[in-house]
């Protein structure tokens, strides 16, 4: 049977114990309660013309087929989003290409908002006013690792043991990748800086 809202959180080890007998309609209810988690993993750390459904299904493809791997030593919802992220680290990997952005690359709006951000001037309307794209055009520059250092780091304001917990990497590595990550970033920001439109 599907998990409800009223039955979240649900309990974790029925769940596994019914999907690895086979229960399709426990397993139907597994994909229900962990979509939305997983969908904004999958959505903040999308590769560029990457499909989202089709990551997805990637990602309870290998859930599922590593399920009689999981030993309850974290939460069941912090294995699945390991699971997640490195499936779209996987992703990011596999497209091997980091071009370096260059103000051709980018829309006047974004030009305009990276101008105003250089300067120090706040922007106050318009769209793409908060530089989103700007800033996964200068993410998709650097490598997996550090995009998601960074983003996990500066843009969704994760703590360094928060990161670990979530990538099963080592504080050390976070730091460094940030570190790293955000020297490219500046040098990128100095060569568009030094190079207008």
């Amino acid at each position: 049977m599907p998990f409800s809202d009223s039955d979240r959180p649900p309990d974790w080890d029925c769940a596994i114990q019914r999907v690895s007998q086979g229960d399709e309609a426990a397993a139907r209810g597994m994909v229900e309660a962990l979509y939305p988690q997983l969908i904004r993993i999958v959505r903040r750390h999308l590769p560029r013309a990457a499909d989202e459904e089709d990551l997805m299904q990637d990602i309870f493809m290998k859930i599922f087929a590593k399920l009689d791997h999981f030993r309850g030593e974290q939460p069941f919802p912090h294995w699945v989003a390991r699971v997640a992220l490195n499936t779209c680290i996987d992703k990011l990997r596999h497209q091997r290409t980091r071009p370096e952005l260059r103000f051709a690359d980018l829309s006047l709006e974004e030009v305009n908002f990276l101008e105003q951000s250089l300067a120090a001037e706040p922007q106050s309307d318009g769209p793409g006013r908060d530089g989103r794209e700007v800033i996964d055009k200068l993410l998709a520059t650097l490598n997996p690792v550090e995009q998601v250092a960074l983003r996990l780091l500066d843009l969704e304001q994760k703590s360094i043991k928060e990161i670990a917990e979530l990538t099963g990497w080592t504080p050390s590595k976070i730091k460094v990748a940030a570190l790293r990550a955000r020297r490219k970033l500046t040098q990128s920001l100095q060569r568009l800086e030094g190079h207008p439109a």
